[in-house]
């Protein structure tokens, strides 16, 4: 199979690793990649706004299959786009990809199917938002609806602060159209989980639990970020829980959409809070996560081509899935700057890395011939072992093997689980 992934994060990166694994891959394309996923493949410099150009590269390299990396090129619509070009694609269509593109559709749609959630209001005007925020009486979370890269979910300790953010968002714009509406909702106490699932929207088959760490700092302190490092498996997160998820949220989202004809295929992701009267749905993601992928795919023994081929052939109930023992920990190196305004353009230095380890690639470049920094999170350590004590000995005991000018990382990732 010829195979274009489309992203240049560290979710390609591992996405890009796992299917050059794989035994019927024949050449593997990546647009516009990073300077990593050139060791998987081949980076190709396609604008992935211009639907045109994609569907006239993949005619040309004769694409037998396109995986989507990232939520904006799936909101813009490129899986129709591509398939009304016969080209087959692993990943929803526009009207699916609402589920994370729109916070209130999202919402809406879970308080049409029962599915379980915060209580919330969505707002359109700051004066509005501001008279219900003086009318609750719990502590709130403030959501932009749109897409805002992972930097739109703010948690006021004060109703001065979260006046402020309102304002913010809805009155100075300060995520644009993706602002023009917010979710106002209750703010739910407990450990957070993602639990990602493959589906060709009638099957779901969940993946491996993770836990992501949003913070920045040690301790969970800091500003929000992308992530700054995740594992999994999960170990809170059991059994019962892995039922209860499927049957009263992944089950439902997907028979909703198909319901209401946004058949959903592709990698469903439920960010999901373990509270004491049950679990809720924090949000819907339409795609795989970042840095979640990190640690689930690399716990992954099925072929990655053949389970998302399945899943665009409506075949998924064909397939066995099959998972990897032991754990995997990814911590992630961010620039200096990070998350407000990284510094770009410094040298990365490497030394190589034992097995079971691999540095997955995020904001980084090619630059007459060396590998620099390119983004905010540069690189995803991610070690695999027996236990998730092992793994995580595995990465920290190697963080000196990658080097870079003001590198930034979190020194205790999954050291919650493993503290207690």
């Amino acid at each position: 199979m010829n195979v274009l992934i489309i992203g240049s994060g560290g979710r390609e990166h591992a996405l890009a690793w796992k299917v050059a694994q794989s035994p019927r891959l024949t050449k593997l394309y990546i647009a516009p990649g990073n300077a990593g996923t050139s060791e998987c493949g081949e980076n190709v410099a396609i604008d992935i706004s211009d639907h045109d150009s994609v569907i006239h590269f993949c005619k040309e390299k004769q694409i037998d299959l396109v995986i989507v990396g990232p939520e904006i090129p799936l909101a813009a619509g490129i899986v129709d786009a591509l398939s009304e070009s016969g080209i087959r694609c692993f990943g929803p269509k526009q009207a699916a990809a609402q589920i994370e593109a729109s916070k209130v559709f999202a919402k809406d749609f879970m308080r049409r199917y029962q599915i379980p959630t915060a209580r919330y209001a969505t707002f359109t005007q700051s004066n509005e938002a501001i008279r219900f925020l003086e009318s609750v009486d719990y502590p709130v979370v403030i959501k932009a609806s749109g897409l805002a890269a992972g930097k739109g979910v703010f948690l006021p300790d004060t109703f001065d602060e979260a006046k402020s953010m309102l304002e913010n968002i809805l009155v100075d714009k300060i995520f644009g159209d993706a602002g023009n509406e917010v979710v106002i909702e209750e703010r739910l106490i407990g450990q957070e989980v993602s639990l990602m699932a493959f589906t060709d929207g009638t099957t779901i088959v969940p993946m491996l639990p993770a836990q992501d760490h949003k913070r920045l700092l040690d301790g969970d302190n800091g500003p929000n970020t992308g992530g700054m490092g995740a594992y999994a498996p999960a170990p809170i997160f059991t059994a019962h829980h892995m039922h209860e998820a499927l049957e009263s949220i992944l089950k439902p989202a997907i028979n909703g959409l198909r319901l209401e004809g946004k058949p959903f295929v592709g990698v469903l992701y439920a960010g999901l809070m373990l509270t004491l009267n049950g679990i809720r749905t924090l949000e819907f993601n339409c795609r795989f996560g970042d840095p979640e992928t990190q640690v689930v795919v690399p716990l992954l023994e099925t072929d990655l081509l053949d389970i998302a081929e399945a899943c665009v052939n409506g075949t998924l109930m064909d397939i066995n899935i099959r998972w990897e023992n032991g754990a995997a920990v990814c911590v992630v190196l961010a620039s200096p700057g990070y998350p407000e305004k990284a510094e770009s353009g410094k040298r990365i230095l490497f030394s190589p890395l034992p097995e079971d380890m691999v540095c997955f690639h995020a904001g980084t470049k090619m630059e007459n011939g060396e590998v620099v920094t390119a983004g905010g999170r540069v690189i995803g350590m991610t070690a695999r072992a027996e236990t998730l004590e092992l793994a995580a000995d595995r990465v920290y005991a190697n963080m000196e093997k990658v080097r870079f000018e003001g590198m930034q990382f979190r020194k205790d990732i999954a050291g919650k689980v493993l503290n207690g």
